[in-house]
């Protein structure tokens, strides 16, 4: 997401964004607004201009046409195909370039896209709704519905917004969930649905596993998967990928770096208990959201989101930050990226 002002004398002369993947850049999109009259002025933009050829040339040679005098960017793209060639071929040509100027806003504005470049993995957030007294289901194992239907509508909207959705077998084999985009009138990309399944257990008859509606499905499963089940759900249409595991459990990081050499940029995980834990334990949750409705279950058998994290004192308890606070009707949402302390 990057945006673009380009101004002159101390008045904005044209201002442009990256609308969508295959649009004109922002910089571009600027000097239309300006009627391409930009000789001598100021462009501030998001990031980095680019200087590769891609779906559109590129932007640092455009500016170099316009005669643009200055370029004020937040941030260097991490983009290695960028990465500082756009500043360099700039300044070779004579423009003045500065870098940093609200860098961690603009760091905050695309932390998808940067997770993805610098962690080489995608972004991770991690989702669940909860009871007030932090249940996610009754005993019996029941979770429908813990959040009202606002709530439904909004996860729908965070479905749409990311490239994939997570869970685990067990949250396939218990709640049969479809894992798509059910929005009124949406016509967009449904996400690509992921399913962790080390020894590949989920039922073929899975709605998740339907090709008829949603998008691709990919299970992860480890090496002690068997050659007869990977070939079953390769006949069936859907992408095994197996990871550096022996044992009857995924290996998530290495499931991460698969799905990242795949373009996956973001995940959102809707379950289990033991995905999630595994991904806190792990370090790789990046945001969280958590639904908390207006009722209590109680209960004999643990039935948190998380199991134990080894956190033994308040002080060493993982913190959001940048959290936001919403509400949908009765039911609260919280949101915020996860704090990373330093190992």
């Amino acid at each position: 997401m990057v945006g673009a002002v380009l101004t002159r004398g101390g008045r904005v002369i044209g201002e442009g964004a990256h609308l969508q993947y295959g649009a004109p850049h922002a910089e571009v999109a600027a000097m239309v607004a300006a009627q391409n009259d930009c000789r001598g002025a100021t462009i501030y933009v998001t990031l980095e201009p680019c200087s590769h050829f891609g779906r559109t040339p590129p932007c640092a040679d455009a500016l170099i046409r316009a005669g643009i005098k200055r370029v004020i960017a937040a941030v260097k793209d991490p983009n290695p195909l960028v990465s500082g060639q756009g500043i360099e071929r700039l300044r070779k040509a004579g423009i003045a370039v500065d870098v940093g100027l609200l860098e961690e806003e603009a760091r905050q504005l695309n932390e998808v896209f940067f997770t993805f470049h610098e962690l080489r993995r995608p972004f991770i957030t991690a989702k669940w709704a909860m009871t007030l007294d932090g249940r996610t289901s009754v005993d019996a194992g029941a979770s429908y519905w813990i959040s009202n239907e606002l709530s439904r509508e909004y996860v729908h909207e965070l479905r749409s917004r990311h490239d994939a959705i997570m869970v685990g077998v067990g949250t396939v084999i218990q709640d049969n969930p479809r894992l798509t985009v059910r929005l009124k009138g949406y016509r967009g990309r449904q996400p690509t649905r992921i399913i962790v399944d080390a020894v590949l257990r989920s039922p073929l008859g899975s709605r998740c596993l339907s090709r008829r509606a949603g998008g691709p499905t990919i299970l992860a499963a480890s090496k002690v998967a068997s050659a007869e089940r990977v070939q079953r759900m390769e006949a069936a249409g859907h992408t095994v990928i197996s990871t550096e595991s022996r044992q009857r459990i995924v290996n998530l990081e290495d499931m991460f770096s698969q799905l990242h050499a795949m373009g996956i940029t973001s995940v959102l995980v809707e379950g289990g208990r033991q995905i999630h834990t595994s991904l806190f334990r792990l370090g790789l949750v990046d945001r969280v959201i958590a639904f908390v409705a207006p009722l209590i279950f109680g209960g004999k058998r643990a039935a948190g989101p998380l199991e134990d994290l080894n956190i033994n004192l308040v002080s060493k308890g993982m913190t959001l930050e940048q959290v936001e606070i919403k509400h949908f009707a009765t039911d609260v949402c919280i949101e915020g990226r996860l704090v990373k302390k330093a190992k």
